[in-house]
């Protein structure tokens, strides 16, 4: 079997959580990265600003890497090339709006002048090394996604990138089923597959039902309307501009990333934005509400967004009014809901009437139902199954409508990242030894060197507070010149607390005096581990104790 042609898969990321995904493929002196995105972190990442895939594997064989296949456009398929592109020199592929995307974060990075985009086009056959990829066109929340047709030595594979079957599809935005179908009918030895939505039963709700619901909020609303996306759904912001014009109303722009998407869009033709429909935050105030209509940042909640900042009164340009109405067209992030949450609280408070997927049909995911997960099966009818692309229930529930729609139970199988399949040209496939993935955390400008204990602690002084203890001792006299004084930050008031801050002092100095002189990391460390055991029996509280222990 080990002579037989092979390819093995690698995952990376995506494959027991929602983002982060990145699939590499591996064919004797050929590799091919599917996908290199990010994850946002949820509140237990304190300070971390994204979670990007662990890129070992890739740069220990990067002189075998033919180039970066991206699906689409999205930060959970794209948000991690800025850590990647400067450790390797190949192209990038993907259709013209996603590479757009790409090239803005290459921007941002100072990387844009270093790397090849290659736009493909749908329905484009491309080789790289022993890879032959087919870029056919899926409906998604971003226009212009594509699923793939791999031809490998082991024979094909389909992966259907983040897709749904919209039946009744605006502007010629489909999920190209033929195409499927005829990259498919010699026979796909594998499917990898969306698994997002495999809990919810039925289809998805499609973009004309949201546009029609839309319709009857632009034509009811006798305020201004304010719309919150993401900023990547440029079907969506194509139906608000629609409708305001529809309606008699301008809209304006307020958040970097929409003027920024919305102006990429326009150059490349999938934003067509009607005559005399716009205008800008500066031409507001001479305008009545019920003419305008704004497009924001914030639909996580996000503190700096647009949004927030007209929530908390901080925005230098616009205020809520009385009998705006706010329309959050965009689902609910699971680790953003408190903070959505909040920031609609906020919003009733000022006067405005909120709007949202859970009171209102003005949100469609852009991620198959059930039954067109079962679709996407029974026209690739693929021999083995792996579903990628989700929670690790997703992962097990998927693998079970596989088996309900005729793949062998043993051929549908449930893998996480890092733990590699190789598929062999004569029907064999081989569960390869685990390779490393533990996440990696960017903070600031630091890449990797925030770990677990790192975040430990931040859980600690977040939860518990910070008590700092400062002590000057004279080297020569072995006396203590200043202190010990007692500060704390996040713990205790002090003032309510003093007591309880004097007997630490009493204790401190317990301490110093049976300590032998000149050994000052053994004072601090018994500073440390007594106070602690004194908080948590006095307060049943855990801080963070930090002796700083001078000597002069």
């Amino acid at each position: 079997m080990s002579q037989s042609p092979s390819v093995t898969l690698y995952p990376l990321g995506g494959l027991g959580e929602i983002g982060l995904n990145c699939m590499v493929m591996v064919s004797g002196d050929d590799m091919v990265i599917i996908d290199c995105g990010l994850m946002f972190p949820d509140d237990s990442l304190f300070g971390i600003d994204v979670v990007i895939p662990r890129f070992d594997f890739i740069l220990a064989n990067k002189h075998k890497l033919r180039g970066i296949v991206v699906t689409h456009g999205h930060e959970d398929h794209i948000g991690a090339l800025p850590w990647l592109l400067p450790y390797v020199d190949v192209p990038v592929y993907g259709s013209p709006l996603t590479l757009a995307l790409v090239g803005k974060k290459l921007e941002e990075h100072n990387l844009k002048d270093f790397v090849t985009l290659t736009p493909v086009a749908k329905n484009q056959r491309l080789e790289l090394g022993v890879f032959a990829f087919t870029f056919i066109e899926v409906c998604h929340s971003i226009v212009h996604g594509y699923g793939l047709g791999i031809e490998t030595p082991a024979g094909k594979i389909v992966h259907s990138g983040d897709f749904k079957i919209d039946r009744n599809p605006m502007d010629g935005h489909i999920t190209d089923l033929d195409a499927f179908a005829r990259f498919s009918a010699d026979g796909v030895r594998l499917l990898m597959s969306d698994s997002t939505n495999v809990e919810r039963d039925g289809f998805s709700l499609n973009e004309r039902e949201i546009k029609g619901a839309l319709s009857d909020l632009f034509h009811k609303a006798t305020g201004r309307i304010l719309v919150t996306l993401f900023s990547s759904h440029i079907q969506r912001m194509q139906e608000v501009f629609e409708l305001a014009h529809d309606t008699g109303r301008k809209v304006a722009i307020s958040g970097k990333s929409l003027f920024s998407n919305t102006e990429i869009a326009k150059e490349l033709g999938y934003l067509r934005i009607p005559p005399d429909s716009t205008c800008t935050l500066d031409d507001l105030p001479g305008m009545p509400d019920d003419k305008v209509v704004l497009l924001v940042t914030g639909s996580q909640g996000e503190p700096l967004s647009a949004l927030s900042r007209l929530a908390t009164g901080e925005h230098r340009q616009l205020r809520v009014h009385p009998g705006d109405t706010v329309l959050l067209s965009s689902r609910f992030i699971p680790g953003n809901v408190r903070a959505i949450t909040r920031l609609i609280n906020r919003l009733y408070k000022l006067g405005a009437e909120v709007l949202y997927e859970n009171v209102q049909a003005i949100h469609a995911s852009g991620h198959a139902y059930r039954e067109e997960l079962g679709i996407m099966l029974d026209t690739v009818k693929p021999k083995f199954f792996i579903p990628v692309h989700g929670e690790y229930r997703h992962l097990v529930k998927h693998c079970r409508l596989a088996v309900s729609r005729g793949v062998a139970p043993e051929r549908a199988l449930v893998i996480e990242d890092g733990n590699p399949v190789t598929l062999f040209a004569d029907g064999g496939i081989r569960l390869e030894d685990a390779i490393s993935v533990e996440h990696i955390y960017v903070d600031g400008k630091g890449v990797g060197d925030v770990g677990q204990s790192v975040l430990k602690e931040r859980a600690l002084l977040a939860g518990e507070g910070l008590v700092i203890v400062v002590m000057v001792v004279d080297e020569k006299t072995g006396e203590v010149t200043l202190g010990p004084n007692i500060m704390s930050k996040g713990f205790v008031f002090e003032q309510q607390y003093s007591h309880v801050l004097e007997d630490a002092k009493c204790i401190v100095w317990d301490i110093f005096e049976n300590i032998p002189p000149g050994n000052p990391e053994l004072l601090k460390e018994r500073i440390r581990s007594s106070l602690r055991r004194f908080f948590r029996k006095i307060l049943e509280r855990d801080p963070v104790v930090v002796p700083l222990v001078i000597t002069l």
